[in-house]
């Protein structure tokens, strides 16, 4: 599921971050790729994603970089599978059912790693959640890879988050008389410990104390709210968020069914993020990390009361099964293979059908006068293309133009006083899609000439000074 082409609007910028970093060996903490923020503070949280993004690109090509995201996926949920206790073809289902509930957040994209690390984090305090108290040392892990999540992304915030249910759900269970003080008390300083360690480790990348401040200003922008569709709440009448609404409703079904108690932990993890999926669709793979293990454990209590399967399902496989699995096997890696070829021979195509690839030689060709103003899917794109002869009105660092999303949209969409921004920032080139509000007025202002025109794009330039 996940050998797929690359059509994110940010892979774009992202790889001529990363070459700008191999090139100068320096993270930048200014704006360099647009003019309406050029020269403003730019906290490049992404930086060794962005690095990782390039190299592998530089080397493989598209090819690479599918391969190993798709690497990283595949992991995150071999990782999950391997949660799941129980009867196997159980966990693999429910695994599968999570996967899919997970794919509108997949792609060739940073956020990648933080669901890898994510899965990582939760594995390893579900260990030392375990009575064994040699599992505890697996906990010191943390503030190593938290180290490697603070570079990375800027959703590393999540690992110390998720310690912190947890140790929540420790005091909770003490509280409750549902384990000792002097038993608890062991886990609880070593979490907190641990947890304090990673919370001092966290100035450990280019921009130092800043990313304390960075993730609470993400999460409280407006703009991102508004503009960004991942960061609004899934909607249900959408066939990308059906497979998440029924994997919920089945969660909270089993628990209600299933006779295995749930830890305190586990309900404060469960409701958590729950929460975090319902306010914001890209949360959503998170709830899949806390509830598929959940999930898979209440539906192995049922099937083993209610005897849904017999004895000899449970024996160990005839040598006929285990060749038939061999094969089974050979033709999934096939199948997934055939993917990966017809995904990277279908790039090119894809890129020309997502992104203006025609009207941007033509810009090349013609060297248009500067500035210009790009539709924002786009900006990424003519960052990674024309930079840096041409600098971009906006791209998708939303966190970086803030209310100008808003001069932004409002122009595109030709509302308000659209013509404020153009004027504004001397705008004389114009590139957005025929169909834009901003398209159709300009096809009636004697000012400006249309000089290109296709299906995905059409290009204005000013006539007057």
């Amino acid at each position: 599921m996940a050998a797929r082409g690359v059509h994110d609007p940010d892979v774009w910028w992202h790889l001529r971050a990363g070459q700008e970093i191999v090139a100068s060996h320096h993270v930048p903490r200014q704006d360099s790729f647009s003019y309406t923020r050029y020269g403003q503070p730019w906290i490049a949280h992404e930086w060794l994603s962005e690095v990782l993004f390039y190299l592998i690109f530089r080397i493989t090509g598209w090819a690479g970089l599918m391969i190993a995201f798709a690497g990283v996926i595949g992991a995150t949920f071999l990782l999950l599978y391997r949660q799941c206790a129980g009867r196997p073809y159980i966990a693999g289902l429910v695994t599968v059912l999570g996967a899919i509930a997970t794919i509108p957040s997949w792609g060739v994209r940073p956020q990648m790693f933080s669901l890898l690390l994510a899965a990582v984090f939760l594995d390893l305090l579900g260990k030392a959640d375990r009575s064994n108290p040699s599992h505890l040392r697996f906990l010191w892990w943390m503030p190593l890879l938290l180290v490697l999540w603070v570079n990375l992304h800027g959703g590393f915030l999540l690992g110390p988050a998720l310690m912190a249910i947890v140790l929540t759900g420790w005091l909770v269970q003490a509280w409750l008389g549902l384990e000792s003080w002097p038993h608890a008390w062991a886990r609880l300083r070593r979490l907190g410990v641990v947890l304090a360690a990673c919370l001092a480790v966290i100035p450990l990348n280019p921009n130092g104390l800043e990313l304390y401040r960075y993730p609470f200003q993400t999460l409280q922008a407006r703009t991102i709210v508004d503009y960004i569709v991942e960061w609004a709440s899934p909607n249900f009448h959408s066939v990308d968020f059906k497979p998440f609404l029924g994997l919920l409703l089945l969660t909270w079904l089993v628990v209600a069914a299933s006779r295995k108690r749930l830890s305190p932990t586990q309900i404060l993890l469960l409701l958590a993020t729950a929460y975090g999926g319902l306010s914001a669709a890209r949360h959503i793979p998170i709830f899949v990390l806390v509830a598929v293990p959940i999930l898979a454990a209440g539906l192995d209590e049922l099937a083993a009361r209610r005897n849904w399967f017999s004895p000899a399902e449970e024996k160990s496989p005839a040598p006929a099964k285990l060749v038939f699995n061999l094969v089974l096997l050979l033709a999934v890696a096939g199948l997934t293979g055939a993917r990966f070829y017809q995904a990277v021979k279908g790039q090119a195509a894809g890129e020309a059908r997502h992104f203006p690839q025609a009207a941007t030689e033509f810009l090349i060709r013609k060297k248009v006068p500067a500035p210009i103003f790009n539709y924002y899917d786009w900006g990424g794109y003519f960052i990674a293309k024309l930079y840096p002869q041409y600098r971009v009105f906006i791209d998708g660092r939303t966190d970086l133009y803030g209310k100008l999303m808003d001069t932004f949209s409002d122009t595109a969409r030709g509302q308000g006083n659209w013509q404020e921004a153009l004027e504004k920032y001397q705008v004389r080139t114009v590139v957005v899609p025929p169909t834009s509000g901003l398209a159709g007025l300009l096809r009636l202002d004697a000012g400006w000439k249309k000089e290109f025109e296709d299906e995905q794009a059409v290009v204005f330039v000013r006539t007057g000074g």
